[in-house]
């Protein structure tokens, strides 16, 4: 959200507007951000926390550093109090981040002796004023992450910088494309996504050994009444061993008994298999 309202270059002052929650004093401020390598607006996705600065200032009472704050009063929304507070204490307008509200934090005014309750949202600076209402009586500063939290003396002002470093590191990481490792599948996983993507993989058909419990004569029979069962079962690979080993055996003696055969006998033995008895095997 950016400034709409007519920016005045007098600080209110007073409480006659002052916002009290069951007596806690409501404040609110910002966390002001930039950029380091273009001091633009830009999107946040993808950025690391040390590419930004924040801007603190002096109190005006001491050589303390803070983020700007102030009263929330009666006439104003949350944000646009926000907006003004740092306007008014740093000089700086931009964009307020609503929907990257940090939080509130209750903590105790060590001058006043009274609680408040702070609302602090982040803010990314669009420009930065060379006049401002407090600038006789308040300094400024950019600094990186590390270097702020270490300066700025409010504790749960550091605690927001914090939340806004986490919110930061979530929308960094949300942004990079999410892979999964091969490694890291399990098998079930790994033959269904296979399975899926090429239908080669899909189980192949089973000869049940239990259904095909044939003895060596009976084979013979059945290869001599289907000569093209012995080439189906034959190129097959061997993936039932105690079964096809009783295959592989048939098949040794039926080939040699083939080779000794005489030519003419061979011939024959090719053009009429289908026709040959069982007792050409005995």
């Amino acid at each position: 959200m950016a400034m709409t309202k007519t920016l005045s270059m007098i600080s209110r002052t007073g409480r006659d507007l002052q916002r009290y929650n069951d007596g806690c004093r409501q404040v609110v401020g910002c966390i002001p951000y930039r950029y380091r390598k273009t001091n633009q607006s830009c999107t946040v996705k993808g950025t690391q926390i040390d590419d930004l600065e924040f801007l603190l200032i002096s109190s005006q009472k001491s050589p303390r550093w803070m983020f700007p704050k102030g009263g929330w009063e009666t006439d104003e929304a949350l944000e646009d109090a926000a907006l003004r507070e740092t306007f008014e204490e740093s000089g700086v307008i931009g964009d307020v981040e609503v929907q990257e509200f940090l939080g509130t934090w209750s903590f105790k005014s060590k001058s006043q002796g009274t609680f408040h309750e702070g609302h602090m949202f982040p803010l990314l600076v669009t420009e930065e004023l060379d006049d401002w209402p407090e600038k006789t009586v308040r300094k400024r500063l950019w600094l990186k992450f590390s270097e702020a939290r270490e300066v700025c003396w409010h504790s749960w002002m550091k605690e927001a910088l914090d939340v806004f470093a986490s919110k930061l590191t979530k929308i960094t990481k949300d942004d990079e494309p999410q892979t999964c490792p091969f490694d890291e599948l399990s098998y079930e996983q790994t033959v269904a996504a296979v399975s899926n993507s090429n239908t080669m993989f899909f189980e192949e058909p089973r000869i049940n050994i239990e259904a095909n419990d044939l003895t060596c004569e009976e084979l013979r029979i059945s290869l001599v009444a289907k000569p093209s069962l012995g080439k189906l079962l034959f190129n097959e690979e061997p993936r039932r061993k105690p079964f096809f080993n009783e295959i592989s055996n048939v098949a040794n003696s039926m080939f040699s008994e083939e080779a000794t055969m005489t030519t003419k006998t061979k011939k024959m033995f090719n053009a009429k298999l289908g026709s040959i008895s069982i007792a050409a095997f005995s």
